[in-house]
């Protein structure tokens, strides 16, 4: 566990008994109770509607995680510190750093000693709240009661509520939209140098991605004399989704004509590995394919002397290539067997999470909680805890728009945004029609990756989404996933490197129902079927 001194530097436990002192000292008002129903409390001075919440000032703790050494300096935002002032509740921020979490989250739920609030979806995943469910408390009659701008954000956005329903039917955690996010996740990013100095013209099939691809290996593109250029250089789903394959989750599913499918048995995965083996068998695939790790796989990105990657699919060109960045651009999705082209992402934009926020059963008052994270569900509100507050980090315009300032100098604007608010952590809702009134710089960060998106949001295909399991279910999942993810990858490796894909695919497809798969898609296709009947 670690707790941020004022200046934001973590000072490091180094002993269990210390740590467990610490989470004591974590706890709320109330002290773990374990009861998920709502307690009595004094509530005299509480008011259920307009500002203050309460007429004499309240705490409290409110626990979050951050990356790193990232600190708390988002604590002093001033929509923050106005938040306080406007509401009395006085918030006592309890702020730890990522690297030493997970071990203190064991001891803090072993204990059952938990402070007031939990902020952000890193803090606790679905698996440590549904299997501590009597240390959360149930919020749909917080929502109901007290969460107007919740309760209107769920109205216009259905998923949000879907997302957050636990498979008992309850509400435990609450959601986020982000402001301007894209549809799409990577998108094919290409060497448009080499193409330009070898006559060729964008690839919009895997047939003439293909041919592409051979130019780039054998017509030495980078014109430094040597056989170096690497056309692909990674094994991911990016380079199948052409077949239709488009998985943004990374959990082997597919939403295919309605109904949950496990792709690495279809003909289409079947097809994909034949199309990959192709490529590594003519040598258009990194022959380090397998055993390289991401730092060897940057290397050869920024490679110093010359640009050596042909293609790719990237968030932005400019985020991997180093100096050799202005050489490539995203182009559109390439078009598959089936003429069809697929982008991986979600047509509803990439904006939705849950797990953001969860009052414990700890905290005696439950009912302020709720209303003082209601404030966070306003457009302006969340905007201000996505980039930083109004008047320092987003310039608010007299046409009613909102533009994002500059960063300091030596600061990029992701960092300053992640200093100046709580980011991608926490409530907050924008609505669609005030994402309109957003403006964002097209030349970086947020605002390229929403021009880029236009080359392929309209090819996002429905993913599979984001559902939640039972204790009983999780208890399952991870003995079937890992012995039957890892033999898929296995399988992969050796089909593309070896070939031999008809001949060998129905023992395949035999060793995985050996395995158990029929047991994880009834696991998959059951909280599949929870998630969609929620209304």
């Amino acid at each position: 566990m670690v707790k941020r001194s004022k200046n934001g530097t973590a000072k490091k436990l180094t002993t269990g008994l210390l740590a467990a002192v610490m989470v004591a000292g974590l706890a709320g008002c109330g002290g773990g109770n374990g009861e998920n129903n709502a307690v009595n409390s004094d509530t005299s001075s509480f008011n259920k509607e307009g500002l203050p919440i309460v007429s004499e000032p309240v705490t409290l703790k409110v626990l979050t995680v951050r990356w790193g050494s990232m600190g708390d300096t988002f604590t002093q935002n001033q929509w923050l510190k106005d938040l306080e002032t406007n509401t009395n509740v006085k918030i006592d921020w309890q702020v730890m750093s990522s690297n030493d979490w997970a071990e203190q989250k064991s001891i803090m739920l072993a204990s059952g000693t938990l402070p007031d609030v939990v902020i952000g979806d890193q803090t606790f995943s679905d698996s440590d709240i549904v299997n501590n469910l009597s240390y959360f408390r149930p919020l749909d009659d917080y929502i109901d009661q007290y969460m107007p701008n919740l309760k209107a954000a769920m109205d216009e956005t259905p998923d949000m509520k879907k997302i957050s329903t636990f498979p008992d039917g309850k509400i435990y955690s609450l959601p986020a939209r982000l402001p301007s996010r894209p549809k799409s996740s990577r998108q094919p990013v290409i060497n448009k140098t080499w193409l330009d100095k070898l006559g060729l013209k964008v690839p919009e099939t895997i047939d003439e991605l293909y041919n592409v691809m051979k130019a780039f290996k054998e017509q030495d593109p980078n014109g430094n004399g040597k056989a170096d250029e690497i056309p692909y250089i990674e094994v991911s789903n990016d380079l199948i989704s052409p077949f239709g394959i488009a998985d943004l989750n990374n959990n082997n599913m597919i939403v295919k004509d309605g109904k949950a499918v496990y792709y690495p048995t279809s003909e289409e995965y079947k097809e994909g590995l034949k199309w990959e083996n192709k490529l590594y068998t003519e040598g258009l695939l990194d022959k380090e394919l397998f055993t390289q790790d991401d730092t060897m796989r940057s290397a050869k990105f920024q490679n110093p002397d010359a640009p050596v990657v042909g293609f790719s699919y990237q968030w932005t060109p400019d985020a991997v290539f180093g100096k050799w960045g202005d050489q490539y651009v995203t182009i559109p999705p390439i078009a598959g067997p089936d003429g069809k082209r697929y982008t991986i992402g979600n047509p509803n934009g990439m904006n939705l999470a849950r797990n953001e926020f969860l009052i414990t059963s700890s905290c005696k008052t439950p009912e302020i909680a709720a209303r003082w994270a209601d404030q966070f569900y306003t457009d302006e509100a969340s905007i201000q805890n996505f980039w930083g507050a109004i008047g320092t980090v987003i310039q608010k315009n007299d046409d009613g728009t909102y533009t994002l300032m500059d960063p300091p100098a030596g600061t990029s604007a992701d960092a300053w945004y992640w200093e100046q608010s709580l980011r991608d952590f926490g409530p907050k809702y924008v609505s669609p029609d005030f994402e309109q009134k957003i403006v964002l710089s097209t030349e970086s960060g947020d605002g390229l990756k929403l021009q880029l998106d236009k080359l392929g949001s309209e090819y996002v295909t429905e993913p599979f989404p984001n559902v939640m399991y039972t204790a009983e279910e999780f208890e399952e999942l991870p003995t079937l996933t890992t012995d039957i993810d890892s033999y898929v990858n296995t399988m992969r490796a050796q089909f593309i490197s070896k070939g031999n894909i008809d001949e060998g695919w129905d023992a395949y497809v035999k060793q995985l129902n050996d395995m158990g798969l029929d047991k994880l898609l009834k696991i998959r296709t059951e909280a599949y079927s929870r998630y969609t009947s929620v209304k």
